[in-house]
């Protein structure tokens, strides 16, 4: 796919798997991140109107999502949806829900890099759909398996972004009533 600008209202944002028991694990600076990338891309989409999904891998037994990111996605309705796969397209609730928002392109973060997020890039990818996936906003137990799952998402067909390089495109100018309340998340 190119470079063209994604439009808000048909890119979904992907939030996969960020666990309250698999947490623990991760580096706690990528952790940061995620929850500030995580902060930023779903402040604009509940301004721009961007879709919003979210998976919990098996939640018996690793748990909800982050609380940080819940409290997020609770004012915009955005309810987990349970998956056992790692692809999250592998899972028939999520392919209903993904094309029941009307998304041609999704914005990707969540963990870990090089499993479920790679596997579901992928498999999205190979739909025809536009992937960016935001660096800042994805997590792996390891540094090195945090770059090779980067490295394969780029490899399968996406765009490595970050969610502030998002969150600007869509406001696509500054000076607007939009701009003043979505630059309070970058600071």
């Amino acid at each position: 796919m190119g470079m063209e600008r994604t439009k808000p209202s048909t890119t979904a944002i992907i939030i996969i798997d960020v666990q309250q028991k698999l947490i623990p694990s991760m580096p706690v600076a990528q952790m940061d991140d995620l929850r500030r990338a995580a902060r930023i891309l779903l402040g604009a989409a509940a301004e721009l109107g961007a879709p919003v999904m979210c998976t919990e891998q098996y939640p018996r037994g690793l748990g909800a999502t982050d609380q940080a990111i819940a409290a997020e996605l609770e004012p915009l309705s955005v309810t987990p949806l349970a998956k056992n796969t790692f692809s999250c397209c592998m899972d028939p609730a999520f392919l209903d829900a993904l094309k029941a928002t009307g998304a041609d392109a999704a914005v990707v973060i969540g963990m870990e890099a090089h499993i479920c997020v790679f596997q579901t890039v992928r498999d999205l990818c190979a739909r025809g759909m536009r992937v960016d996936v935001a660096i800042d906003g994805v997590a792996s137990r390891r540094d090195d398996h945090r770059r090779v799952g980067l490295g394969l998402c780029e490899k399968a067909g996406a765009n490595l972004t970050t969610a502030e390089t998002v969150l600007f495109d869509w406001m696509v100018q500054s000076g607007t009533d939009t701009f003043k309340k979505l630059s309070r998340l970058v600071r």
